[in-house]
């Protein structure tokens, strides 16, 4: 297993790990909610949810909550055979709006621990003990299974789908600083800590936003090499079934989640580069008035110039003025945070 990341905030980092593994946390066993979210996987359901392992250390007791998106077979109705509740959507909602339903009915379940695991037969939910450790020890907000950090365990698939997953979290190392070989795989752990302080808004996928939203925050993140199948048992992928639609979908959402974050250094570059274009035409247009004394027959630069520094300038101030809504955001998150946990500490209110 790979050492906890740091992060920029390490101190308040460490500070949460250390209030979540601490002597209350530890006065009681924590209770472990596996969430498995679900579109027409009736014929893998039953054996991922019979599958999680009930006896882990450190955890009281595990509650499976099958998601079903939108099924037009028989998927919920297995699930419950095999001893899972059932959350189902009428419609097909999309992946990202499937977990955060999942992650406010985990926490009104009175989850500790939540476990992200795909209901088409791809993960072994043996390996679910192997994810949950790290934060029952305190060593993480999250875990993350990789299919990429081992070179023995990277599974088949398309040329095609490996490269998009490489690039995918080249991207994310980009816009975060942060270094992960995988971050698109969705069998995850959650503490309950990163539940309630995680904020998502994409409706097509989660996997990317999370990390974004998580390191911006401050918390954990620990990657562990998993075996995992590489492509689905039965059917076809209905996340990356288009791999040009899903890398668009992915980047729009990454792109949302850095600029909701750091606005500042998204259009401050932006700024810099039409400020520069404008000054260079600007300073064409100087130096051939001061060889020429004329401006003939070279007088466009000046408005396409003029026009590129104002366009820069009036960058500038949106990056300053995103720079102050995004501590504005960050306030309202902060006393989100202490809502969300003042509600979901009452007790365990019967999900519905």
């Amino acid at each position: 297993m790979s050492n906890p990341v740091s992060s920029p905030d390490a101190p308040a980092a460490s500070s949460m790990l250390a209030e979540a593994s601490g002597p209350r946390a530890a006065a009681r066993a924590l209770r472990l909610v596996v969430l498995v979210p679900c579109l027409d996987e009736e014929r893998t359901v039953a054996e991922v949810v019979s599958g999680v392992p009930r006896e882990l250390p450190g955890v009281g007791s595990v509650e499976v909550v099958v998601l079903d998106d939108g099924s037009s077979d028989a998927t919920a109705e297995c699930a419950r055979q095999a001893g899972a509740r059932v959350v189902s959507h009428r419609v097909n909602l999309g992946l990202g709006r499937t977990f955060r339903d999942g992650v406010k009915q985990a926490l009104a379940l009175g989850a500790d621990l939540v476990v992200n695991i795909y209901g088409d037969g791809q993960f072994n939910p043996a390996d679910i003990a192997n994810l949950v450790a790290p934060i029952v020890n305190g060593e993480a907000h999250m875990v993350t299974a990789s299919r990429f950090l081992q070179r023995e365990l990277v599974p088949e698939m398309p040329a095609i789908k490996r490269w998009g997953n490489r690039w995918v979290a080249r991207i994310v190392w980009l816009l975060s600083g942060r270094r992960f070989r995988d971050v698109s795989c969705g069998f995850r752990a959650f503490s309950r800590e990163a539940l309630l302080r995680m904020n998502l808004f994409g409706s097509f996928t989660y996997t990317q936003e999370t990390f974004l939203d998580l390191i911006f925050k401050g918390l954990e993140i620990v990657e562990l090499p998993v075996r995992v199948e590489g492509v689905r048992r039965f059917g076809a992928s209905r996340v990356a079934s288009s791999i040009p639609r899903y890398a668009f979908r992915s980047l729009q959402i990454m792109l949302r989640a850095f600029i909701s974050y750091r606005p500042f250094s998204f259009f401050s570059i932006l700024a810099g580069l039409f400020l520069a274009i404008g000054f260079s035409l600007l300073g064409f247009l100087l130096v051939h008035y001061l060889d020429s004394g004329s401006v003939s027959p070279h007088i466009w630069p000046g408005f396409v110039g003029g026009s590129f520094c104002v366009l820069g300038t009036s960058t500038l101030v949106i990056a300053l003025v995103g720079d102050m809504l995004v501590r504005q955001r960050l306030n309202q998150e902060e006393v989100l945070y202490y809502m969300k946990r003042d509600l979901y500490s009452r007790g365990e209110p019967a999900a519905r």
